[in-house]
């Protein structure tokens, strides 16, 4: 049983206010080597585009009718802690609550069909269950831990200090087979950069979340694939990639 106010109860918190959440927001291309894989240049600031709550999973990635190539972007993700509107870089981080490890998946047919005709692609990343999310990890309001000095020793962290959030490590295999590891540190704008931006467009509300992009290998997964991901040392989840149910 959790201890009252432990590791495991400040986890269900977190996630608590992730299912509460209203909304979120996707950052693009804020790992130079994922931009360059896919052809494109680096952008010169930020931009993010929106994915519903109802793209939220647990459990499975449903692949829609029609639907030929579908994608894996394993990302770094941001729960809001508290309303954010206009907040400097230097006081981002006390508005976080925690992190998660996500798939935005993304149906890249679609998505190519849209940047062709120059239209918005919100489509592809906004089918049901195109964001797979794992358990949560809180926020810790220190500037370091031994994190590294832990995982070399197997141990398992119950918390992320804010300064050793750009050494967390994503991974995610299919199959299992690895298609991505990467580290935060390669983030061209790191968390706090990405809150205060967003924040000074649109209010983050508690229970929102932020994925903050994705290291380079992203790839194909098919219906009948197992998708294992997560952040090293700290949280993983996997799912199941199934074909959407034919409506009766």
């Amino acid at each position: 049983m959790p201890v009252p106010g432990g590791p495991a109860s400040a986890a269900c918190r977190v996630e608590a206010l992730l299912r509460a959440g209203s909304k979120c927001v996707a950052v693009g291309r804020n790992y130079a080597a994922h931009a360059r894989e896919l052809g494109n240049a680096p952008p010169s600031a930020p931009f993010f585009f929106f994915k519903p709550r109802s793209s939220y999973t647990w459990t499975s990635v449903e692949v829609p009718p029609g639907i030929e190539e579908l994608h894996h972007e394993v990302e770094l993700g941001v729960v809001v802690g508290r309303r954010m509107r206009d907040v400097a870089p230097e006081r981002a981080m006390e508005h976080v609550a925690g992190y998660f490890a996500a798939v935005d998946v993304t149906a890249r047919c679609v998505q190519a069909r849209a940047k062709a005709k120059g239209l918005p692609w919100s489509a592809a990343k906004g089918y049901d269950t195109f964001c797979a999310i794992s358990p949560c990890v809180p926020r810790r309001a220190h500037a370091h831990t031994h994190r590294a000095q832990g995982q070399a020793q197997g141990a398992q962290s119950s918390d992320v200090a804010d300064g050793d959030v750009d050494g967390l490590e994503l991974w995610l295999e299919v199959d299992g087979e690895q298609r991505q590891r990467g580290t935060c540190a390669a983030m061209t704008w790191k968390v706090p950069e990405l809150l205060a931006h967003i924040s000074s467009i649109c209010t983050l509300e508690e229970g929102d979340t932020v994925l903050t992009g994705t290291p380079e290998g992203v790839g194909p997964m098919r219906a009948g694939q197992k998708v294992r991901f997560g952040i090293e040392g700290l949280v993983e989840a996997s799912v199941d990639v199934v074909k959407r149910p034919t409506p009766l």
